[in-house]
């Protein structure tokens, strides 16, 4: 057995490789590098019904697995490769880091994986933010794919970069969605161009600090060969393209959700306009779309339809095929999305706002909300988000395991907006709570699930907490008829 640290792919046959965890990235993982030849272990904290289905799958291809251990590093460990949820304080990585064992990404693999099926490899067009992430790597897919491109959506959105990389079919360019735990492993992943779409506090617990989430953040820019696209409503993302080190020519590209300046892409009386992919920018303008070809054509997503657009002109995409993707684009289940209207009401399903900040850009879409709010905070504060928001609040229904953090913030800043506090965790508390709003809501309102919170205190995960309240709010609907 070597005793030097891997470094490349072409080293892994007969070198000892630890997986750590299995999930959608862990498995695939840890048949590539059998498929290489690496004598493989995977490790898995957990050891319910799934880990264990997915530990049987893989030891009948010869990988040894340990289910219910995540802190020992296994015997003769030569390379780690880890999923994303895992911390860099965790003990296994400390224990590597003690002896000197490198640690690459599941994302890190697959970028050095690429083109081993003797393809040229596919340019990555990388997007990552605190929110929105999903929602603007499928733009840019639904606008690669109208502009005729093979392309896929791929990354954290769910679906691994190994299973893609290493297919058998050939793409044109790949949508990639990153997150920071994805970055912070992936030293050398180099993207066509990137974007950073904002920057809010988020998993503070994992990165241990405001400044290292920010600093992984801006990793997707290091080595950018075409474009860096910030947002310039938020001056965290502009710094981080100042701060890179990339190709020489790349070019720093503002969206706006105002009028645009050259090398921004912005709105202009309701058109999506381009001043920074054309000739003579200081002077000219390319029309992409309309504001209404989005859906919806809340401001947030507005400004991700405009960050889509900048990734795909930088590849060269021709304006109509802007237009023609967004046309085509609908948005995932529990991102905004329209369940009902019940004696007037709209009611809105946003189970994706797990954060203050992705609650924030929900409630400024709306003008009079009935505001379902509640669930793990995940160490969060609410005063900012309940000043910003109080003028849109008719009334507030609150749930959850952390819901006093935002009851405490409303008596503070909106103690003129009537709140329900529904102590239950209980699996009939969503529909409590969309009673207790239908009771609260007037004509032409809405009601707004953006929890501000994670799920996990009352829910699977946050598909599960909307599919429960789009149930509810059906329930509601049928009752009211």
């Amino acid at each position: 057995m070597s005793t030097s640290p891997v470094s490349t792919v072409e080293e892994l046959a007969g070198r000892r490789v630890t997986v750590a965890g299995l999930g959608v990235s862990g498995v695939p993982a840890a048949k590539v590098l059998q498929g290489l030849g690496a004598d493989v272990t995977v490790v898995d904290g957990a050891d319910g019904e799934r880990p264990r289905a997915q530990a049987a799958e893989l030891e009948a291809l010869g990988v040894t697995v340990r289910l219910g251990d995540g802190a020992t590093l296994p015997k003769g460990t030569e390379l780690i490769v880890t999923t994303p949820g895992w911390k860099p304080s965790s003990p296994l990585f400390l224990a590597a880091a003690e002896v000197g064992v490198p640690i690459w990404g599941d994302v890190e693999l697959a970028w050095r994986l690429r083109g081993r099926n003797g393809e040229v490899p596919a340019p990555w067009l990388a997007v990552t933010g605190t929110n929105g992430k999903t929602t603007t790597v499928r733009m840019l897919a639904a606008i690669l794919e109208a502009a005729g491109l093979r392309t896929a959506a791929v990354g954290n959105i769910g679906v691994s970069l190994l299973d893609v990389v290493l297919a058998d079919e050939p793409y044109d360019v790949l949508a990639v969605e990153l997150s920071s735990y994805q970055l912070h492993w992936a030293s050398s992943v180099r993207a066509h161009s990137a974007v950073v779409l904002n920057l809010a506090p988020d998993h503070l617990d994992w990165h241990g600090s405001m400044e290292a989430y920010a600093a992984d953040k801006g990793r997707i820019y290091e080595g950018n060969q075409v474009a860096c696209v910030y947002n310039t409503a938020d001056r965290a993302t502009e710094a981080l393209v100042r701060e890179a080190d990339v190709e020489e020519g790349c070019r720093a590209i503002g969206f706006t959700l105002a009028s645009p300046g050259p090398s921004e892409l912005g709105v202009v009386d309701g058109i999506l306009v381009d001043r920074a992919f054309v000739p003579d920018r200081r002077s000219n303008a390319q029309e992409l779309a309309e504001v209404s070809d989005i859906s919806p054509p809340a401001p947030h997503n507005i400004a991700n339809a405009l960050a889509a657009a900048a990734l795909a002109r930088a590849f060269g995409v021709e304006p109509a095929a802007v237009r023609d993707g967004l046309r085509a684009f609908r948005p995932d289940d529990h991102r905004i999305t329209h369940v009902e209207t019940v004696d007037g009401v709209e009611y809105v399903n946003d189970s994706k706002a797990t954060n203050t900040h992705a609650a924030e850009a929900s409630l400024a879409a709306y003008e009079h909300i009935v505001w379902i709010a509640g669930g793990l905070a995940k160490g969060a504060a609410f005063d900012d988000l309940v000043t910003r928001s109080a003028r849109h609040l008719r009334a507030v229904v609150l749930i959850g395991a952390d819901r006093a953090l935002i009851r405490d913030a409303l008596a503070r800043h909106a103690p003129e907006v009537p709140v329900v506090d529904l102590d239950r965790t209980d699996t009939g508390a969503m529909a409590a709570a969309v009673r207790a709003a239908h009771e609260l809501a007037r004509p032409g309102d809405t009601v707004l699930l953006a929890p501000a919170c994670a799920s996990m205190d009352m829910y699977l995960d946050y598909n599960q907490r909307g599919d429960v309240f789009a149930e509810a709010v059906r329930d509601l609907a049928a009752t009211a008829q």
